[in-house]
């Protein structure tokens, strides 16, 4: 099983992932479409906009499938 960093260096832009890492005090997830992936950051688009996250604080990473459609408004 590759390390999360290769694994999400190994993936193409644009493909939707889910990403854990180490913040001050625990752990936070990031959850969108992979934009960019550097030699020490990845950054990944996110609802509330765009995510740099060093690669050496990633604890985990996997692609994910895509968001369900919206559901349609139910008529009253």
């Amino acid at each position: 099983m590759p390390r999360p960093a290769d694994l999400l260096r190994s993936l193409p832009p644009g493909t939707r992932v889910v990403v854990r890492h180490r913040i001050e005090g625990g752990f936070t997830d990031s959850l969108g479409e992979l934009s960019q992936v550097s030699d020490t950051e990845v950054t990944i688009a996110t609802r509330r906009g765009l995510d740099v996250v060093r690669l050496d604080s990633v604890v985990a990473a996997k692609p994910v499938p895509p968001p369900p459609a919206p559901r349609a408004r139910r008529a009253e």
